[in-house]
């Protein structure tokens, strides 16, 4: 039975990975719980928690959705979007359809839903690869992730007079469950990652989902239009600084390595 004045929270794909410990840590810190995702989910999940499945590609059907969740749950407080393309088809449509589109939509359908509080928050998930090409990816996905950081911005100015803060979470590599075997197999990937890392880890989804929490709560009340970045330094680590390490420098030859942007002579 839900509490009075409890918070309620819609995030926007959080059946698996980071969108499921976002679920958690909001469960942990009191919210009431809705979660639209694209697939069942899995066991396990509190049963306080209501899940509605839906194609977030079609636009239509979304006002109908949005009515339905906030009829049960009553008036948002903070809504989370995590969701991204992961069905067959053109990629580059898929995530302007599923990420940007729908978060847009559902944002505007959203606006006028939120609790009379003064701590209502929107938070978007980015991804580093709105700054660094990550060659895994498509085009679309990176495209896609800036718009996300300059849409979260352009809210963050337009909804903030409605007392609704807009900020984004841009994570780096995340050890999610899902990728554990990945990087058990490959061990020589996760030791590199791991060397060049400032802090010398991955990151884990509880810990992006930490950062979220944060943004949905109080404490984050004067924070608006910001984009944070959850990597462990990673991006902070210039290319030539990481070669330098990674390969071994001759001691009889260039002691001294040159500056930043100092041109090489060809002989």
């Amino acid at each position: 039975m839900a509490k009075k004045n409890q918070p309620h929270t819609l995030v926007v794909g959080g059946t698996r990975g980071i969108g499921r410990a976002v679920m958690e840590a909001l469960v942990e810190a009191g919210h009431k719980v809705s979660v639209i995702g694209r697939r069942p989910v899995a066991t396990g999940w509190p049963k306080s928690v209501r899940v509605w499945q839906a194609d977030l590609a079609q636009a239509g059907s979304l006002p109908p959705l949005l009515s339905e969740i906030l009829k049960v749950n009553g008036p948002l407080q903070s809504l989370v979007f995590l969701q991204r393309f992961r069905g067959e088809g053109d990629s580059w449509q898929g995530e302007m359809e599923v990420s940007l589109n729908a978060t847009r939509v559902l944002i505007e359908l959203a606006q006028d839903k939120f609790s009379p509080r003064q701590s209502n928050a929107i938070v978007i998930l980015g991804s580093i690869a709105a700054q660094l090409v990550a060659e895994e990816q498509p085009l679309g996905y990176h495209v896609v992730k800036g718009a996300l950081r300059q849409l979260g911005r352009y809210y963050a100015c337009t909804l903030g007079p409605k007392g609704i803060r807009v900020n984004c979470v841009s994570p780096g590599v995340i050890l999610k469950p899902e990728a554990e075997n990945f990087y058990r197999v490959n061990k020589d990937v996760a030791t590199l990652y791991e060397r060049i890392a400032p802090l010398r880890r991955f990151g884990t989804a509880a810990e992006v989902a930490g950062v979220v929490r944060f943004l949905c709560g109080p404490d984050s009340a004067f924070i608006t239009g910001q984009d944070i970045v959850v990597d462990g330094g990673v991006s902070l680590v210039w290319q030539a600084s990481l070669a330098r390490q990674l390969v071994p420098i001759k001691e009889n030859q260039a002691v001294v390595p040159p500056r930043s942007g100092t041109r090489l002579r060809r002989r």
